[in-house]
């Protein structure tokens, strides 16, 4: 698996939220965490991306050990994140969120990503010059999604990707996750929404209580009775 976390323990303070937890997913990729308020499904995400300090346990980028590198580090090696909230620089406009977005790059091609950026969400070519944050929820994520891309990561963490948004616009961020897979990254990501994510989702993973409770492909754990009862309302 390109990025692997392999029993992981951790939590904030003295008291550990997420055990023993496994988490991977590979390039070209679709993997999503579901499971009840309070399980750790955000946690394990900052574990992941080097924003927890872990007691025990080992994450590993494209086979190297990354556990002790700091979130700084893990986007030069190739990881983007997307947080739930706070996740844009509301008083720029789309094209500065962009720009903001390439900070870690020395190459003169950045115009060329916020291009493909544009394509996969052509609303923000009609919002360039606004102010993100006058922009409304679905269209502040596609910034928050596209300012990641600006990376050109390899793999793209996504913490509640369709919180606060319609659904349809959900069920159109998600057709442009399927989009963004296709092109090679891996995108894992935390999602409330289980049903709709599970349905565009190559693998699952089911936590409760901070440990891994349910894993197998997203077509699977949708027709496991035992998750559709506990966790997809039946």
């Amino acid at each position: 698996m390109y990025l692997d976390g392999k029993d992981i323990t951790g939590g904030y303070g003295g008291s550990d939220i997420i055990e023993a937890m496994n988490l991977s997913v590979d390039q070209g990729e679709t993997v999503v965490i579901v499971g009840p308020n309070g399980c750790g499904k955000s946690t394990s995400m900052k574990a992941l991306f080097g924003m927890l300090q872990i007691r025990t346990g080992q994450v590993s980028l494209a086979g190297a050990d990354i556990t002790h590198l700091s979130p700084q580090d893990r986007v030069q090696k190739g990881m983007g994140f997307v947080p739930q909230t706070q996740n844009i620089f509301g008083g720029m406009t789309v094209a500065e969120n962009l720009e903001m977005g390439a900070f870690i790059r020395d190459d003169s091609d950045i115009a060329a990503t916020i291009e493909e950026v544009l394509e996969l969400f052509p609303v923000l070519r009609q919002k360039y010059r606004q102010a993100a944050g006058e922009l409304s929820g679905g269209q502040r994520q596609q910034v928050a999604v596209g300012r990641a891309l600006m990376t050109r990561p390899k793999v793209l963490l996504l913490d509640e990707p369709s919180a606060g948004v319609s659904p349809q616009v959900m069920d159109e961020l998600f057709d442009r996750i399927i989009d963004i897979t296709a092109t090679g990254i891996a995108v894992l990501m935390v999602e409330q929404n289980a049903r709709q994510a599970l349905e565009i989702a190559d693998r699952g993973y089911v936590l409760v209580g901070g440990r891994n409770r349910f894993h197998d492909t997203g077509a699977a754990l949708l027709a496991d009775a035992e998750v559709r009862k506990s966790f997809l309302g039946g």
